[in-house]
């Protein structure tokens, strides 16, 4: 596994080949099997593709367009949006996508409660083990991935066309890859870790 630690990278760009269902279902078993707070397992995988996926994409065109119109849920993260634009433009590429969804999770944009903000943060650590898995998974299969958060953009609108009670967490991007990424620059070992004994 440490291989594919090594060489997995962030796909922009697919070929138009669509991944088969038994691929799909591997990357999922992979996700299944991640560790999870209270073996809580908080994560489903709904994949779209084809006339579906266009359709969901055209939601967050619309979320992205209302950020940008004035109507904004997020205005001080409109930096971002420019990056959710392109994000956007590879989702769209992709062959596939899969959407992430805490089942037990509330809408960001709802207030919580300081020990359901507790529970939020390991739910969000066991799923992020999850689309790890995923995401090596992937690239042990040679399909090219890409985790997407920019979804947040158009939270409302995602929520309503999906139609699936909980948090939407964000999305997956999946496909074989058209590019070769270089490695990116890492931060050194001595840099990140401190022993305290």
């Amino acid at each position: 596994m440490i291989e594919e630690i090594k060489t997995r990278r962030s796909i922009r760009r697919y070929k138009q080949c669509e991944i088969p269902t038994e691929a799909i279902h591997k990357i999922v078993q992979a996700a299944r099997l991640a560790p999870s707070g209270k073996n809580k397992q908080p994560w489903k995988f709904i994949v779209y593709g084809g006339d579906a996926k266009q359709e969901l994409l055209t939601k967050m065109k619309d979320g992205i367009k209302r950020e940008l119109s004035g109507q904004a849920i997020l205005p001080k993260s409109s930096y971002g949006l420019p990056d959710a634009e392109n994000t956007l433009r590879i989702m769209l590429q992709a062959p596939t996508l899969a959407v992430v969804i805490n089942p037990y999770g509330k809408s960001p944009f709802e207030k919580i409660t300081v020990d359901e903000r507790v529970t939020e943060i390991v739910d969000s650590l066991s799923i992020g083990a999850a689309i790890q898995n995923m995401l090596l998974e992937a690239e042990r299969l040679r399909i090219g991935t890409l985790w997407i958060g920019n979804t947040f953009f158009a939270y409302p609108e995602l929520v309503e066309f999906i139609k699936e009670p909980g948090q939407l967490v964000g999305a997956i991007a999946m496909g074989y890859a058209d590019e070769k990424p270089n490695e990116r620059p890492r931060k050194r070992l001595e840099d990140i870790l401190e022993y305290r004994c």
